[in-house]
């Protein structure tokens, strides 16, 4: 494989996404940490018990939901593309894939998929600026590059 190849089949990460993310997970266990060591456990003045379980929970939530997001990735290959986003990850042929779009105003990259779905590709942000919309233009080489899709059968 070439180094050209090598650099189109990079995983699409996003950069602001993972740096902000990553940032507030530390601060919000921190406040947290704070919450929880600073407040007095004399009876009727602080937090009880269930509170701090809540707060736990919340916080736990949270830190899970910013680690999600810092975390979407697209892995790609001569073969397709494996999307991963919040909760769902989703692998595709290049087959499937008609388009790419990043339309002004749109947070993400979207897939037209051959079947009329589309696909959100967290993975590629319009908040990463010339950066986002050269790695829109990368997923729209590959789509190309590796085949687009076919009619479907009837």
């Amino acid at each position: 494989m070439s180094d050209d190849d090598a650099r189109l089949l990079a995983p699409f990460r996003p950069r602001g996404a993972r740096v902000v993310g990553r940032v507030l997970i530390v601060a919000i266990l921190a406040g947290a940490a704070f919450v929880l060591l600073t407040s007095p456990g004399h009876p009727g003045i602080g937090y009880d018990p269930a509170n701090n379980v809540a707060m736990c929970l919340v916080v736990g939530f949270a830190v899970w939901l910013l680690w999600r997001h810092a975390g979407v990735l697209a892995v790609v290959s001569p073969e397709g593309i494996v999307v991963r986003n919040l909760v769902r990850t989703r692998a595709l042929e290049w087959a499937q894939v008609e388009s790419v779009r990043l339309g002004q105003g749109q947070p993400w990259v979207t897939l037209d998929l051959a079947d009329g779905t589309t696909l959100a590709v967290m993975a590629v942000q319009s908040s990463d600026g010339a950066f986002g919309r050269a790695e829109a233009a990368r997923l729209a080489t590959l789509v190309v590059r590796y085949g687009e899709a076919t009619e479907p059968e009837r």
